[in-house]
């Protein structure tokens, strides 16, 4: 936890950006029955039941001291589809001479999720650009990229959608209305916060 937050305390350096990755499934959801359009005093009424279309994946990558985001809707989460992504974060970070990466312990989040992607040599090189920092177990409200997908799902995701192009659309349209505003997080919680607030996870020592 402790290195998470001092990660954290870097001053913003293009460099060496602070990229936040995490990922979430979406439930595809197609209504049974025709929604009763919105009329004078009554909002849209919709039936109870509801028919499921499977699931999709969003990754999300945010850079929050340049607030910055990068978001990608596939049809599955495994191996080759993170490997694939932490590619175009490579790729979007060009200039970059080392990303540090926050996620979470996901079992696919692992240099070797690459070398099953990609040749030894470009698994390699796409390697060789990232620091991985990982929260602890049961900590992933320590990544910033947690904030962004509740920030998605609240105001662009949160109804039933059917279609994976739909949810594409919608991300896309979202990620741009973002980054256009700048949006940046303002994270304040520190080491020394957390040795205060959270003591009870600190073993105690014998004098």
């Amino acid at each position: 936890m402790e290195m998470v937050l001092d990660v954290y305390k870097r001053p913003y350096d293009p460099r060496y950006p602070v990229i936040c990755m995490d990922e979430s499934p979406k439930q595809l959801i197609a209504e049974e029955r025709t929604p009763i359009p919105a009329s004078p005093g009554q909002p849209v009424m919709y039936d109870y039941e509801y028919r499921r279309c499977g699931l999709c994946n969003i990754f999300l990558a945010c850079e929050p001291l340049a607030g910055k985001r990068m978001v990608k809707v596939t049809e599955r989460k495994t191996k080759r589809d993170w490997a694939c992504f932490l590619e175009e974060i490579a790729n979007q970070c060009g200039k970059a001479e080392k990303i540090t990466l926050v996620m979470d312990n996901l079992n696919t989040h692992v240099p070797g999720s690459l070398y099953e992607t990609f040749p030894p040599v470009k698994a390699k090189a796409i390697w060789d650009r990232f620091e991985f920092v990982y929260t602890p177990k049961h900590g992933s409200w320590l990544n910033m990229a947690e904030i962004e997908l509740n920030v998605l799902t609240r105001q662009s995701l949160n109804r039933r959608i059917d279609d994976i192009e739909i949810v594409r659309k919608e991300v896309l349209a979202w990620q741009n209305f973002r980054n256009n505003k700048n949006a940046k997080v303002n994270w304040q919680f520190t080491a020394e916060d957390a040795r205060i607030k959270l003591s009870r996870l600190y073993p105690t020592l014998e004098s």
